[in-house]
């Protein structure tokens, strides 16, 4: 197995000074945590992939789920609270659908990312 230890001692400053330059601050820091931390649960990740490119009621996915609709909800509750998925209204219903489309660009990106690992196998 190979050692991925670096056994050099030599350090380009230039790269570090860019490192230091371009990191994100402590508040980006967690809030990129934050995100990943929520979507990492996988009751989450499904029902964000369910509400892909969708607008969809409570309901409704908790039939395509297989969950109760107060499992959603309670699901749904913390994905709103982070800014992940927005409601609306309309009459009895409740639908959710992203909050704005860089949720959608997040997950397309990790489709991709997981299909090229299988491929690769």
């Amino acid at each position: 197995m190979a050692d991925n230890k670096c056994d050099c001692n030599a350090v380009m400053q230039e790269v570090v000074d860019d490192i230091k330059n371009n990191m994100f601050s402590e508040e980006e820091i967690n809030g990129v945590s934050n995100l990943f931390k929520v979507l990492g649960d996988p009751t989450r990740a499904k029902i964000v992939m369910a509400l892909d490119k969708r607008e969809v009621c409570v309901c409704d996915l908790a039939v395509a789920l297989g969950m109760t609709k107060s499992a959603v909800s309670h699901q749904l509750a913390l994905l709103k609270a982070n800014n992940i998925v927005k409601a609306r209204r309309d009459g009895k219903h409740v639908f959710y659908s992203f909050d704005d489309e860089h949720i959608t660009t997040v997950i397309e990106i990790a489709d991709e990312h997981i299909r090229h690992q299988h491929l690769g196998d």
